[in-house]
């Protein structure tokens, strides 16, 4: 059954409230297309890490007591390839944090696995440990593209591993893809779409590829190769085609469009990824793991991104941060809106306003044109991106903010 979660008001959309996002940084080889804290490494140090990412808890705790008296509506296990891990040493973290947090009943927990990772012992492992979603990274059935995406695994494996999901008794399994690769094309994207759908997944995720062109940026491999012109992603509008034959193949199959990049059929959307739409705050644990809490001051902070940095620190009983940014009301302001108009349910946009001190009027006008043009619609004061205003989000926003 999929988790009761509170709904949020200003969405409409179920969401946890407070949630945990914990980072196994451990990968076997790197995708070209990855700038996550990522450590290659055949050797992975799972009982170290396990003791670490418990001991980072312990400290934040120490830094900050009030966070005992919260409720935990959300854990996610993400990556790297927390497939990786031993069941064991997940069930150690679990254990773990419920013995130093209290945990909401029910509690929606996600773990991230990669389908050559997959098999069914491992898998019931993972769900007698708690683990009662699990996310596979699929990204595309294609050999050409999942080739281009440097990924390691085959259809037959994804086939594989939602068959050992299912076996060991997963009650909700999700995927995730990629469109707008190189050399990727619609008739691609929506085989993939098709293939997806007849594997009766839960929740599907369908990303489009995004590549850092800024010179100042850190580089991924697949961004250098763009930038000495020796790939090429396809137009925008095969993308925005590439969106769209997605969208129908999902909606035909009973998966709703619930967010900009996020399909799901009736009851079962993420729970913890629309605690970062809706303004949740969240503890974040491990390598390079984000997280934003609201008490005692709303505040984001990052840790470091250095596995082996991270070790030393953790084990110290120091927080092992990179850095820490307050977060005034504008910033919380900006972040809530433009999270809420991801959703398909859209945003009390006024009420946004009011709650964060931000004035309504200048925006109205605004508001009014997007609607006018076809962006947006606004029903019971909730304002909604079109899919036509989906697709310049981005451009959306920065005309409200």
């Amino acid at each position: 059954m999929p988790f009761d979660a509170p709904v949020d008001a200003l969405t409409g959309m179920p969401a946890a409230r407070f949630g945990l996002y914990l980072h196994f940084p451990y990968c076997l080889a790197k995708c070209p297309y990855c700038d996550f804290a990522v450590a290659v490494a055949r050797q992975v140090p799972e009982e170290r890490y396990a003791r670490a990412v418990l001991a980072e808890l312990d400290t934040r705790l120490a830094a900050e007591p009030s966070l005992a008296g919260k409720v935990l509506d959300s854990i996610f296990l993400g990556g790297g390839t927390p497939s990786l891990w031993h069941p064991r040493y997940v069930a150690q973290v679990l254990d773990g944090i419920a013995a130093r947090l209290r945990v909401a009943p029910g509690v929606e927990v996600s773990l991230e696995g990669n389908p050559e990772r997959a098999d069914a012992e491992r898998f019931a492992g993972y769900r007698a440990a708690g683990v009662n979603r699990l996310s596979l990274g699929v990204q595309s059935f294609q050999p050409e593209t999942l080739k281009a995406l440097g990924r390691a695994h085959d259809a037959a494996m994804v086939e594989g591993a939602v068959d050992a999901a299912r076996s060991a008794g997963f009650p909700v399994v999700a995927m995730d893809f990629i469109y707008g690769v190189h050399g990727q094309t619609v008739a691609q994207v929506e085989a993939d779409a098709r293939r997806a759908v007849a594997l009766a997944p839960e929740h599907l995720s369908t990303y489009a590829l995004t590549v850092e062109r800024d010179v100042l940026a850190e580089d991924t491999p697949l961004s250098k190769r763009l930038k000495r012109g020796e790939l090429e992603l396809p137009p925008d509008d095969t993308v925005v085609d590439m969106a769209r034959v997605v969208r129908e193949v999902y909606g035909a199959a009973g998966l709703h469009r619930y967010e900009v990049s996020n399909h799901a059929r009736p009851g079962f959307s993420s729970r913890h990824n629309a605690l970062y739409w809706t303004g949740g705050e969240y503890l974040a644990l491990g390598v390079g793991a984000t997280g934003m809490l609201l008490s005692p001051q709303p505040h984001r902070y990052v840790n470091l991104r250095s596995a082996e940095r991270y070790l030393v620190e953790a084990e110290a009983g120091r927080l092992p941060e990179e850095g820490r940014e307050p977060l005034g009301p504008e910033e919380l302001f900006a972040e809530r809106l433009a999270m809420g108009l991801r959703l398909v349910s859209g945003v009390d946009w006024e009420a946004v306003c009011e709650r964060y001190g931000q004035p309504v009027e200048p925006r109205r006008v605004e508001v009014a044109r997007l609607v006018a043009h076809g962006f947006a619609t606004l029903r019971d004061g909730r304002l909604a991106l079109t899919e036509k205003g989906a697709d310049v989000h981005s451009a959306v926003c920065a005309r409200l903010l």
